[in-house]
């Protein structure tokens, strides 16, 4: 190979580590739901988790690859060094994330890697970042939680007080239309983290190929589609190796939900995240929406003081702070170091 060629085999195989501890990170929110419920085997997880997702980030991820891919950086600054470092800052965060067992917001750990050098060449986009992209982690999760905790208290508790005897509730949660429901939404999920989580490596590495091979304006979408084509399957085989664990703290630890809540967290957090993909190209957090919209069902059933004892939650809130942190400062002393070195 050519020595450029050389020099994008090391973000792209960044960006392959980077999809699949991604991929052990996203299967939580995607299957939690489902497996919590006891309707799906874990064993087949990984490969209905990989195949949705690959669908949902060609159908409906092109808004936040180009947000990723320019809209925090400009895209003259992806040379393939930057982008090595964005990546690699990432991969470490989610690595760390993914060893303690908590689903990690990748989206986050992201924006912040790449807001890191942006930041250093004074070239960050404040407004975007400031006034779009932070303000929608906040406001998704609340929404995620109120619609949760409010469909728990005006629907599921209703329903137990008019007479449906815990006995009864047990049988109707046997019927099949549930155990199908939970895995389309499992599967919709999927498709949402597709059109998300994907444009956080496929983003940058779609840039950075344009300006390094100065591809002509008219093949720009081909090289998007190839870089989607070598990231989206990576999350399967991270789901496959990281999957586990983290689907046991979500599913089983936090709180243990019947199906028809099940159904109801699923489709909150997939929506909200598809709506965020689809209208704005905002990457955002999934695993944050999802455990929200639990805890909001949770409160509605347990009480607030019951559920946030719960040692999970605590710890979730504190890797959540945590992990961006390390993310952005690991991403901006290597850009220090390269530059110092000469490097970039």
């Amino acid at each position: 190979m050519t020595p450029i060629y050389d020099q994008l085999l090391i973000p792209f195989l960044i960006a392959i580590s980077l999809a699949i501890t991604m991929g052990g990170s996203g299967t939580a929110p995607a299957f939690s739901a489902a497996y919590g419920a006891n309707v799906i085997r874990k064993t087949i997880i990984p490969g209905l988790f990989g195949i949705m997702v690959f669908i949902g980030a060609f159908v409906a991820g092109r808004k936040t690859a180009g947000t990723m891919g320019g809209g925090i950086l400009q895209p003259e600054y992806m040379t393939f060094m930057i982008v090595s470092i964005a990546l690699f800052s990432i991969a470490v965060t989610m690595l760390i994330s993914n060893i303690a067992g908590i689903p990690q917001s990748t989206s986050q750990a992201a924006v912040l890697a790449l807001a890191a050098p942006a930041l250093y060449f004074n070239q960050l986009d404040t407004e975007v970042l400031f006034f779009e992209i932070i303000p929608a982690w906040f406001i998704l999760p609340i929404i995620a939680y109120f619609l949760s905790y409010f469909c728990g208290k005006y629907i599921y508790q209703p329903m137990r007080r008019r007479g449906l005897t815990i006995q009864r509730a047990q049988n109707e949660n046997k019927k099949h239309i549930w155990d199908v429901l939970l895995i389309v939404m499992a599967l919709y999920v999927s498709f949402a983290i597709g059109s998300n989580n994907v444009a956080n490596a496929a983003g940058p590495l779609y840039t950075m190929t344009i300006n390094e091979l100065h591809i002509r304006e008219s093949d720009h979408i081909v090289i998007l589609m190839l870089a989607t084509l070598i990231v989206a399957p990576c999350f399967g085989i991270g789901s496959s190796l990281f999957g586990h664990k983290i689907l046991k703290n979500t599913g089983k630890e936090i709180i243990l939900f019947g199906k028809f809540e099940a159904v109801i967290i699923a489709f909150i957090s997939g929506s909200l995240l598809l709506l965020a993909s689809v209208l704005k190209g905002i990457p955002t957090s999934l695993v944050q929406v999802n455990v929200a919209a639990i805890l909001g069902i949770g409160v509605a059933k347990m009480g607030t003081k019951n559920i946030f004892r719960k040692t999970q939650v605590k710890r979730f809130f504190a890797m959540w702070m945590i992990a961006p942190i390390i993310s952005f400062l690991l991403s901006l002393l290597l850009i220090f170091l390269a530059d110092k070195l000469q490097m970039l």
